[in-house]
């Protein structure tokens, strides 16, 4: 079950991954922790003799009423919502901030961020996806876009086969229980090794479960697979897509851009994620 959230509160004029952990919270009886993160001002290393301090002091003063001004934004909608919940104002780097996020999200059950707005991206409403590997648990990504709560008439399972993807299956077992339909997709340019788990095995123990799965194989030899996916949910109506996330080392996924990084930047539904 899903009883302990931490989201990550955007400091802008919308909070999309805010809302959305609120209406997680509503549909299963859960606490929500809402983190504000008050970022230390950046002062490049060749001109920090050259700042003087009142500037210094100002910039941190500025993103302490950012933070603040989220926390008020969380708390209102929180109370309207009826549901439990509290706040904490985190001082970090914008480096660090997803590390820490993931370090403070070891304790929950299920970690909610905001994408960044792709035409606007600040640095103060950035959380990337290196909170998947501090904190050992799921993470939720929120598009910018996002307006709705949490809906679960049809959510998108994407299988490989891996470790990843066993892992996120898993952990999304409290939201599939209250999902309408599930679908599981497998995107693949070849057949699938032998000795693998294949997608009717998967559905099989799901429905096992009591969920109600189809099973959908998409092959093609030149196959671009953050753009089949996201067009599939897409044609779908899906609500949520659930995937594991990097399959290979975080540095090989940054340089190739990889399947994760680049679904993550043109997601449309919410992506749950683990590693």
């Amino acid at each position: 079950m899903i009883k302990d959230i931490v989201v990550n509160l955007g400091l802008g004029e919308r909070d999309p991954a805010g809302l959305f952990a609120i209406s997680i919270a509503e549909s299963f009886g859960a606490h929500v922790l809402g983190v504000a993160f008050a970022f230390d001002p950046v002062i490049p290393g060749t001109v920090m003799g050259g700042i003087p301090p009142e500037f210094i002091e100002s910039q941190r003063a500025e993103t302490e009423a950012k933070a603040k001004a989220a926390i008020a934004r969380f708390e209102e909608a929180a109370r309207r919502a009826g549901i439990s919940y509290e706040h904490r104002m985190v001082s970090a780097t914008i480096s660090g901030a997803a590390d820490q996020l993931g370090r403070i999200g070891r304790r929950f059950d299920l970690i909610v961020v905001a994408q960044a707005e792709r035409e606007n991206p600040t640095a103060d409403e950035i959380v990337d996806e290196g909170v998947l590997f501090e904190s050992g648990r799921p993470v939720i990504f929120v598009p910018f876009i996002q307006k709705a709560g949490l809906k679960l008439d049809r959510v998108m399972l994407c299988w490989d086969g891996s470790r990843a993807a066993t892992r996120a299956i898993a952990d999304s077992m409290p939201l599939l229980e209250k999902a309408k339909k599930v679908e599981v997709v497998i995107v693949s340019d070849k057949p699938g090794k032998q000795g693998e788990v294949s997608g009717a095995d998967l559905g099989q123990h799901l429905a096992r479960h009591g969920l109600s799965v189809e099973v959908k194989r998409i092959t093609s030899p030149d196959i671009d697979v953050p753009s089949t996916i996201l067009s599939y949910a897409a044609d779908t109506s899906a609500d949520m897509i659930v995937m594991g996330g990097y399959g290979h080392s975080r540095l090989r996924e940054f340089i190739l851009g990889g399947t994760t990084r680049r679904l993550l930047e043109s997601m449309t539904v919410p992506v749950l994620m683990s590693h």
